[in-house]
């Protein structure tokens, strides 16, 4: 006689106790037990033979699994069972699979593959990166297995981003898709590049390059910006002018501090950590840079930082310049980084070799040993240069003809 089935009702589960006993274990049929515990718990189990053993299986806890719920779970691994499986190994099986997912999801990878580059990378670039991942890329693909991403999921994601018009942020992001894709084939994660079968697919992004004078207008700049004093403030003014005799990046002098400067040999070194290609880069101080350092260290008073902000622990904001440049009536005609074109330029032109511009400029090699070695690279030649430079800049402030600068440079 076939055993009876569906025995319990949920009136008796609920008032149903251990009885006293450490475990009660009440039969519903066909193998499902509901396990009464001296504390009140009440789980559900399926008792079964695989090979002429006994096995147990956990198929939740009571009430969050209802006695229905239950039941429909018992028949489906005795599904499970009838095709000679073991539904307790199949469930071992499909947690070690989602394991393998999650951990090979593109999110697992992505962010693995970042933290590989993170030497590399200056704060804010890595910073950017990681947001266009979180933001525009984990919320649509994160959780997908990266074996399994093809690429119209990677353009439905990209065409998201394209309807608010942000097409840049579109290609910087299949860019990044593809390096990480490159990685995951690289540790057997994935079998191909997906992103790569896009290229075309994008709307096409012109680049926009930042705003700078021509050099015919440098002059009326540079006037403009040694009366920034009296609209705005003096440590602002010295960094526009700083930035125009040395033509670092706007970050690499925001972030400037003290102890990067050796007045006595008027050389600035910026350490590795602060430059963008993660090398070491030394910038001749010219007698009218080292002249506004002074002035400077006066206004900075005790803070480490070259131009402190309102919080002297922390240095000016990114637009604190650019704001200014606004004020002087110069929005869109020109950025911190302009004067960086406007350099390279105008010392072409006066005839200085391309390869002691570039390298004063720090457009370094991305061979980390060659890097090592070049950080001094044409020091003499550039020494020369920068002095020139500013000498040549305090020329056409003051009206003087344009003189070309031919030198041995």
């Amino acid at each position: 006689m076939a055993a009876k089935q569906n025995t319990l009702t949920v009136k008796e589960i609920d008032n149903a106790t251990s009885g006293g006993k450490s475990i009660r274990k009440l039969h519903d049929g066909a193998g499902l037990y509901l396990w009464v515990y001296l504390d009140g718990r009440k789980y559900w189990r399926l008792r079964y033979w695989m090979a002429g053993k006994e096995k147990s299986l956990s198929l939740g806890v009571y009430p969050e699994i209802g006695l229905k719920e239950a039941r429909q779970r018992r028949d489906d691994n005795r599904k499970i069972m009838g095709e000679s499986l073991d539904p307790s190994a199949e469930r071992k099986a499909n947690k070690r699979q989602r394991k393998v997912a999650s951990e090979n999801s593109f999110e697992a990878v992505a962010r693995e593959w970042y933290a590989k580059q993170l030497h590399t990378w200056v704060p804010k670039h890595a910073d950017d990166v990681l947001r266009r991942f979180e933001v525009n890329a984990f919320p649509f693909i994160g959780a997908r297995p990266i074996a399994e991403i093809e690429a119209p999921e990677l353009l439905e994601m990209s065409r998201k981003i394209e309807k608010r018009g942000a097409h840049d942020l579109a290609h910087r992001l299949m860019q990044a898709c593809g390096q990480v894709f490159r990685y995951g084939v690289a540790t057997g994660r994935c079998k191909r590049d997906v992103a790569a079968d896009l290229r075309g697919a994008l709307t096409p992004h012109v680049k926009k390059h930042q705003a700078a004078v021509r050099p015919e207008e440098v002059p009326a700049l540079l006037r403009a910006i040694d009366t920034y004093a009296e609209q705005g403030d003096k440590q602002t003014m010295h960094a526009l002018q700083l930035l125009a005799l040395t033509f670092v990046r706007t970050n690499e002098l925001i972030g400037a501090e003290w102890p990067e400067f050796d007045q006595e040999a008027a050389l600035w070194v910026i350490p590795a950590a602060r430059m963008k290609m993660k090398s070491e880069h030394i910038v001749p101080l010219s007698t009218q840079a080292l002249a506004i350092l002074g002035e400077l260290k006066t206004l900075a008073g005790r803070s480490r930082f070259v131009f402190p902000g309102r919080n002297r622990d922390k240095p000016i904001s990114n637009n604190t310049m650019l704001f200014a440049l606004y004020r002087l009536g110069y929005k869109g005609k020109m950025t911190g980084h302009g004067f960086r074109a406007v350099a390279s330029t105008m010392l072409n032109e006066q005839g200085y070799r391309p390869d002691v511009i570039e390298r004063q400029l720090a457009h370094c090699e991305r061979d980390e040993v060659r890097g090592a070695y070049n950080r001094a690279e044409y020091l003499p030649q550039r020494t020369v240069m920068m002095q020139a430079w500013a000498d040549h800049l305090d020329k056409i402030k003051a009206g003087a003809e344009v003189i070309q600068i031919k030198t041995a440079a």
